[in-house]
């Protein structure tokens, strides 16, 4: 979908549904989402007049060539960017400004532009309800994002072993995924050993891995700014049986919330059947989280997979399924793939074996 087009879809949701003349974007994702390009400032959409987005001088230059239906603004060093902004929207005869989101500095500022602070309304869930629901093209960006990923963790199951440091793990997944054309990271890579595998986001450290440990590796590769998501658990050297019978279980909870997702489907109910697996098997209390979130421009985004969201799953939704057991003291087991919700199913856009990689 073009940049336009998006820009219709907000203008019905905001303009005419909403009752604003003004839609101003500061948000990193959403001016990504928007305009298809990094470094811009801010964009104002006014309901009547041109299209801008305010860019400082160390980025105007890529986003003159690149940016193609709006109007780019220099901001000078020396220039308040709000100011400018607001002689722009009174120049574009605004009454009633939405904002996505803005810091408290930035609030005060604007608002100080307009005769009524009522004039100015925070209003992020439109943008949000754009972006849970992805397009084709963003699909295509995801899917190759995961594609990247599995690569990843295809690397993880050799670099896993005795002695090796969980940095060094780290470098050579994302060597890989960078190797065979990922962007960044689409967020710091997890590789958790031993005792330090029980907290959730157990981070990367210069800690040597030992025999027997369990090893949590949770890494996400980006393509054209879009993210992925993928855990996997295994064990440096020979599996024990309880170790085996917990990743048998956190299994069995992922494989059946996978089953239940499609769209029309109540939020809860997928989370519950993940969490019904892993509560029958006595450890209901070590599955800390949530079951998962949504996945896009951002790794993490809406919609959650909670029991308190009541929403529904929507077709164009891309979720992860991540249910985990985490004993402290002992280590920990989670299993995560990144999925796209369909009509009457899902997909797996991350793809790898279900195994604690015995060596």
């Amino acid at each position: 979908m073009n940049a336009l087009k998006r820009i219709d879809q907000l203008k019905k949701a905001v303009f005419t549904e909403g009752g604003f003349d003004g839609y101003l974007i500061f948000n990193n994702a959403n001016l990504l989402y928007f305009l298809g390009f990094p470094g811009t400032s801010a964009l104002l959409i006014p309901a009547d007049g041109e299209n801008t987005t305010y860019v400082y001088g160390v980025n105007y230059e890529q986003a003159k060539a690149e940016g193609r239906d709006f109007k780019v603004q220099l901001v000078k060093s020396d220039e308040n960017l709000i100011a400018k902004i607001a002689r722009q929207a009174k120049d574009c005869g605004i009454k009633k400004l939405s904002v996505d989101a803005l810091s408290v500095e930035s609030w005060r500022a604007l608002t100080k532009e307009f005769p009524s602070r009522k004039a100015v309304e925070v209003c992020s869930n439109v943008v949000q309800a754009l972006r849970m629901i992805k397009d084709p093209r963003e699909i295509e960006f995801m899917r190759k994002a995961g594609e990247l990923t599995s690569e990843g963790m295809k690397i993880a199951v050799e670099a896993v072993k005795p002695g090796a440091k969980e940095y060094e793990v780290a470098a050579e997944i994302e060597y890989a995924m960078r190797k065979r054309g990922a962007g960044p990271t689409a967020f710091e890579s997890i590789v958790a050993s031993g005792e330090c595998s029980a907290f959730p986001h157990g981070g990367c450290s210069g800690r040597e891995i030992r025999e027997g440990d369990l090893v949590v590796i949770d890494i996400g590769a980006t393509c054209n700014y879009y993210c992925s998501d993928m855990t996997r658990t295994f064990v440096a050297g020979k599996s024990s049986e309880k170790q085996k019978r917990i990743y048998g279980i956190v299994k069995a909870a992922q494989e059946n919330a996978f089953k239940s997702i499609k769209a029309g489907v109540p939020i809860p109910d997928v989370d519950a059947a993940a969490r019904k697996v892993i509560e029958t098997a006595g450890y209901g209390d070590f599955f800390v989280h949530r079951l998962g979130h949504g996945v896009g421009l951002e790794v993490h985004e809406p919609p959650t997979l909670s029991q308190t969201n009541k929403d529904l799953l929507a077709a164009g939704n891309v979720v992860t399924d991540e249910p985990g057991i985490y004993i402290a003291g002992y280590g920990g087991v989670r299993i995560e793939d990144t999925v796209l919700v369909q009509k009457n199913g899902a997909e797996k856009l991350t793809r790898g074996s279900y195994s604690l990689g015995d060596k």
